[in-house]
């Protein structure tokens, strides 16, 4: 039974929420907590195990999910960011990344960096350490080495071999051995992305990639562009993307699928709006006859409460996410049905 004392004390508590609502004086309550997830592109699978665990252990989400993406941009096999992934037309290996920190608003990038395995690290040094957003080129790798990285060769043999390959089908006439073991010519606009979203709340995003295989050096792809390879807003969620990024560019997706989140959009819808505008926005000469893009392209979004989704415009394509119940693939949302092979 309730003593007297806890008798007076809930009266004298009761009274005083009472007063307060009277005069319009506001009343502190607890910020909602959510559950940590971290969202990424399929090829982040293990990273997303790796990023959460370290959510969940107290890091901050920025760092936590860098170093969810370091483990494909590391990896030799994995040709398509950091070590060994494809290179450009001549054969050089050039890398973009971008990040954006929710709880500072702050913000990092770099482009066409040669190299440097770990872009997504340079990115964060960027905004860490400078006052600057983007950083492309030979600057952005003086600055690097100025930072402590180290520079490294990145072409593997493997992908070597994979250039020479493209080389030698260029022209029949011209001097590169052809290889007639080849069955196919390796493409790719591969790319990492990856979002989080913290108990508390807080949200950061990251995307790193080497960029379309055989590209015109210099080219700079989505990766690096803020509110287009990756976007971030504290206050509504993250988005991200992979895919062919000349048309994400034009309609900075990763912002705008966040900025439909904010009126109120589920992120699966976000994601699909997001899609219709892209295909709005598609040049005639990259459509099909029945007026669909003849690319594919992914979005993902993670909002504030830690709702997820990711779209694609051709059925077929997974994502990663890990929460509470593990890393997993799942199945994106879609406008299309599956592409005929």
């Amino acid at each position: 039974m309730p003593t007297r004392r806890d008798f007076l004390a809930s009266t004298v508590a009761a009274a005083a929420l009472s007063s307060a609502q009277r005069h319009h004086a506001p009343v502190a309550l607890a910020p909602p907590l959510t559950r940590p997830v971290v969202l990424a592109s399929a090829n982040g699978l293990r990273g997303v195990k790796v990023a959460y665990d370290r959510i969940v252990g107290g890091a901050d989400c920025l760092d936590a999910i860098i170093s969810g993406v370091n483990i494909q941009e590391l990896d030799a096999e994995d040709q398509s960011v950091g070590l060994g992934g494809l290179p450009n037309a001549e054969g050089v290996v050039q890398l973009d990344a971008s990040c954006m920190h929710g709880p500072s608003k702050r913000a990092g990038s770099v482009g066409a960096i040669e190299g440097i395995a770990t872009p997504s690290l340079v990115a964060k040094a960027v905004m860490d350490y400078t006052d600057h957003i983007m950083l492309v080129g030979e600057g952005a790798k003086r600055f690097a080495l100025a930072m402590g990285f180290k520079e490294q060769n990145l072409l593997t043999e493997k992908t070597r071999q994979d250039w020479l390959r493209w080389k030698a089908r260029l022209n029949k006439d011209d001097a590169w051995l052809d290889h007639n073991d080849d069955v196919a010519i390796k493409f790719t606009t591969g790319t990492i992305n990856m979002n989080a979203v913290d108990a508390r709340g807080d949200i950061s995003s990251v995307t790193t990639t080497s960029g379309m295989a055989w590209k015109i050096p210099g080219r700079i792809g989505d990766s690096p562009v803020i509110g287009a390879g990756q976007y971030c807003d504290n206050t509504v969620g993250a988005a991200g993307s992979t895919g062919r990024g000349e048309a994400n560019i034009k309609v900075c997706g990763a912002f705008l699928t966040v900025e439909f989140m904010r009126q109120g959009l589920a992120p699966e819808v976000a994601v699909l709006k997001t899609l219709e505008r892209l295909v709005a926005m598609t040049e005639p000469r990259l459509l099909r006859p029945d007026g669909r893009p003849n690319f594919d392209i992914q979005f993902y979004a993670l909002a504030k409460d830690g709702r997820y989704a990711a779209g694609t415009l051709y059925d077929g394509a997974q994502f990663a996410v890990c929460d509470d119940r593990g890393a997993r693939l799942e199945k994106c949302v879609s406008l299309y049905p599956r592409l005929p092979r």
